[in-house]
């Protein structure tokens, strides 16, 4: 509708995955490239998991297309398999006709035409989807068909995209197995703020754009605010947007146009609905503490000046310290990807005021990004914070540097001997520490290296001394961790 008033050939926003328009920004791009090193080098189980609309499937899609000629690929789009079923999909997949009687000959066959295929140099990948809503005996044969391989080699690579229920799943008792054969993990996380507005230009101009930029300041701010980054509502809320424009007679879309798009939106209203339920938790707290004081003024009860302690309803998320237990691995070793990313709920933002989308002055635009925080103790971990600032400072964002450890702002002394562990193995000089906000609380982050492209740093991973390799550390981009310093 809106194609000819803006220029375009195709609509830029489409919610279905369109490879044309997958976005390398916010570590897409690295991982797509870890994700082909890996199964290239016949790495075994790998997981990729991110939130609802994070962009898991686009990145399947073009996974698929950009895998070598010689690597055939199965994709499993229905997590309700049985773990019979599963085997007769992927037969299926295959062209072979399976003894659907006796399952240990559907196993030795499928195990030969795989010896066949590696035989001509041909390897096969399964991609499945949604896998946090498989039941656990599915999950348990996918264990088992990992164990398919040659006298050196795996025979049957494995990629598992899933929600970061998965990642909670793999942490109970019953998965310990499986999760002890994932060798790399990846975590899709929400876009920041500098990242929606390079994603919604990019998708303007690969469906034919030429202009200047269509979304303003305080445009994207909103959409940032509203879709917590999740590129799923960030192409809902800027098609909507572009729709309101071309109703206005306008070329330019503000906030005007979003906020028409967010009262439109479901997910605004789901929002607003949880918001209501916060303010009014605000307001029976603050209630009760009134009375409380009231009741000790009349009564003149000077015993006590502490308030009763009010029930708190617990946090969305409730996972796991991220920077736990970095002192020493952990008998079955928590994948980087969980350890080094932000627990899977993200909290609800509160809708925009107007004063909220007023643009801030020039003047004090960065400082609402905030400066990073240095650690309040640690010699080596204050040293290495402060040159590290000035690496980010002056190395491209296109490199990449290996995150190693994440560790919580309480726990500093581990921060510290963690660090002292790496130096002893690792050149000092290239071990970096930053700050990150993860839920809102403080962390710092260990990397360390500086590598030209995704494949290097993968290729550095697999050098790394056992200490450290047990932490399954993975790459990322210099710009990102920039951007994360500085929220």
């Amino acid at each position: 509708m809106y194609l000819e008033h803006f220029g375009l050939k195709e609509a830029p926003f489409r919610i279905t995955p369109h490879t044309d328009f997958f976005f390398r920004g916010a570590n897409r791009g690295a991982t797509l490239e870890a994700l082909l090193y890996a199964i290239t080098r016949e790495e075994g189980i790998v997981k990729v998991s991110g939130e609802v609309g994070s962009g898991k499937t686009m990145l399947c899609r073009v996974l698929i297309e950009r895998l070598p000629a010689t690597v055939e690929t199965i994709f499993l789009a229905n997590p309700s398999l049985s773990r019979d079923e599963i085997l007769f999909a992927i037969g299926d997949e295959l062209k072979l006709e399976l003894d659907k009687e006796r399952m240990t000959r559907v196993l030795r066959a499928l195990q030969e035409y795989l010896l066949r295929l590696y035989g001509e140099g041909r390897r096969v990948v399964v991609l499945i989807d949604e896998a946090h809503a498989m039941p656990d005996e599915t999950l348990e044969e996918i264990r088992l068909l990992s164990n398919l391989e040659s006298n050196r080699h795996k025979l049957l690579q494995i990629v598992l995209f899933g929600q970061p229920e998965l990642d909670e799943h793999l942490d109970t008792a019953g998965m310990r197995q499986l999760k002890e054969r994932i060798t790399h993990s990846f975590r899709l996380e929400p876009l920041v703020h500098g990242d929606i507005e390079n994603y919604i230009d990019f998708r303007m101009r690969a469906a034919g754009y030429h202009g200047p930029k269509v979304f303003t300041k305080d445009a994207i701010r909103l959409i940032a605010r509203t879709s917590q980054g999740l590129t799923r509502r960030i192409n809902i809320l800027a098609d909507k947007a572009l729709l309101a424009a071309f109703a206005g007679g306008t070329h330019a879309v503000t906030g005007a146009e979003v906020k028409r798009a967010v009262r439109d939106s479901e997910f605004s209203r789901a929002r607003s609905g949880a918001q209501k339920i916060r303010i009014g938790a605000a307001a029976l707290a603050a209630g009760v503490i009134l009375g409380w004081a009231t009741h000790m003024l009349l009564s003149g009860d000077t015993r006590s000046a502490t308030p009763p302690a009010l029930a708190v309803p617990p946090q969305a998320s409730a996972r796991p310290d991220p920077g736990a237990g970095v002192n020493a691995p952990p008998p079955t070793p928590t994948p980087a990807a969980e350890r080094n990313v932000a627990p899977t709920a993200i909290p609800e933002a509160p809708a925009p005021t107007n004063a909220e989308l007023k643009p801030p002055p020039a003047a004090t635009a960065d400082a609402l990004l905030g400066e990073p925080l240095a650690p309040a103790r640690g010699e080596l971990a204050h040293e290495r914070f402060e040159a590290t600032q000035e690496w980010l400072r002056s190395t491209p964002g296109d490199r990449y540097a290996i995150q190693l450890a994440t560790v919580n702002a309480g726990e500093l002394s581990q921060l510290e001997d963690f660090l002292q562990k790496a130096a002893a193995v690792l050149p000092v000089r290239e071990l970096f520490v930053y700050s990150v906000k993860i839920d809102g609380q403080q962390h710092y982050r260990v990397a360390y290296g500086s590598y030209p492209n995704a494949v290097k740093a993968s290729e550095a991973i697999a050098g790394l001394p056992e200490l450290l390799a047990a932490y399954q550390p993975y790459v990322r981009t210099v710009a990102r961790m920039r951007s994360q310093n500085r929220q």
